[in-house]
């Protein structure tokens, strides 16, 4: 199996997509080719130890940054990382991409360059968030902002797909985003969709509410882009000030310095479970070949793992039972 990674794209790239794609070379038995440009690659490369049978590079001149348009960038830099992956994922030349690049050009390339599956209204953004009842899925995360009520039920059927395929829920659970548990409620999109659920092959378990997205109500929470990205920088932002806010309590004086030591481990495992790191990228749910996003402040483990996903996506064979089910 071959994994495209755009080395360019990211906050710390290429350290971190070259340092995560290595070590998921040594150890996850797949083949890596990073995308950008060769000298600096083959630069970081002479940092690490690696296989070299397993490791290749593919040359592209620019990158798209995170301040350009993201469907103009795509369709005028050619010879830019993002594009240049996405073209060879389009022509067998991978298995699947991943990039911690610019969102809305991954999102343009999935698109234009990769292409939808044949009955896929619009791919969806397939976000994994932490949870009291660990990774649940919320899609779309930002990449349709106005929806029609068969798109969210379409994102409901794929995110079910993925949350079986790949994190092995064996009856997915789905859930409307609403600001009420009550059929009635909430806006004429999620009005409208509500019965279409109701009759859609889903464990559909109704309306959900913001409260419900920590709680992990649902395995999948369904909803526009606009609303869903909306939750997930909330989120985010949440984890950050939970963590920053422990660190300063704990550190606060000697007392609860020593009270830290004898709640160490509890700490630690809070934090891994919160930790975005632990559950790799995002899936662009819908186009003909597995496309993932990764976190844009992604470091070396975060990238790991997103492989690790990666592998299981392609071995899941996912994308084969979303055409299946969305013809």
């Amino acid at each position: 199996m071959k994994i495209i990674i755009d080395a360019m794209g990211g906050d710390n790239a290429p350290q971190a997509p070259i340092e995560g794609g290595v070590k998921a070379a040594k150890e996850l038995g797949v083949d890596i080719v990073f995308v950008g440009k060769t000298d600096i690659i083959e630069n970081e490369l002479k940092k690490h130890v690696y296989p070299s049978e397993k490791i290749s590079i593919a040359h592209a001149a620019t990158l798209i940054s995170n301040h350009e348009e993201p469907a103009k960038a795509v369709r005028s830099k050619k010879d830019s990382s993002i594009v240049v992956a996405a073209n060879m994922l389009k022509n067998g030349e991978g298995d699947v991409l991943l990039s911690m690049g610019n969102t809305g050009a991954l999102l343009a390339a999935g698109l234009l360059i990769v292409g939808r599956i044949k009955g896929v209204l619009r791919p969806a953004l397939a976000t994994l968030l932490p949870s009291a009842r660990g990774a649940k899925m919320l899609i779309d995360a930002g990449a349709n902002t106005n929806c029609k009520p068969e798109n969210l039920v379409q994102f409901g059927i794929m995110g079910s797909i993925y949350m079986k395929g790949v994190m092995e829920v064996e009856k997915p659970t789905v859930g409307l985003m609403s600001n009420g548990e009550e059929e009635g409620k909430g806006d004429e999109l999620t009005k409208e969709t509500f019965p279409l659920m109701k009759q859609a092959p889903l464990n559909f378990i109704g309306n959900i509410e913001g409260r419900d997205v920590m709680e992990g109500t649902a395995d999948v929470m369904v909803c526009d882009g606009f609303v869903g990205n909306v939750i997930l920088k909330t989120v985010e932002g949440m984890g950050s000030v939970v963590s920053r806010e422990l660190k300063t309590m704990f550190m606060g004086s000697l007392l609860t310095k020593l009270g830290a030591l004898f709640v160490m481990n509890g700490i630690k495992g809070f934090r891994k479970k919160m930790d975005y790191r632990e559950y790799g990228g995002a899936p662009l749910l819908g186009t003909k070949k597995p496309v993932i996003k990764g976190h844009g402040s992604s470091d070396a483990k975060a990238v790991y793992n997103a492989v690790r996903q990666a592998k299981r996506f392609v071995e899941s064979g996912i994308i084969d039972e979303i055409a299946k089910n969305t013809n």
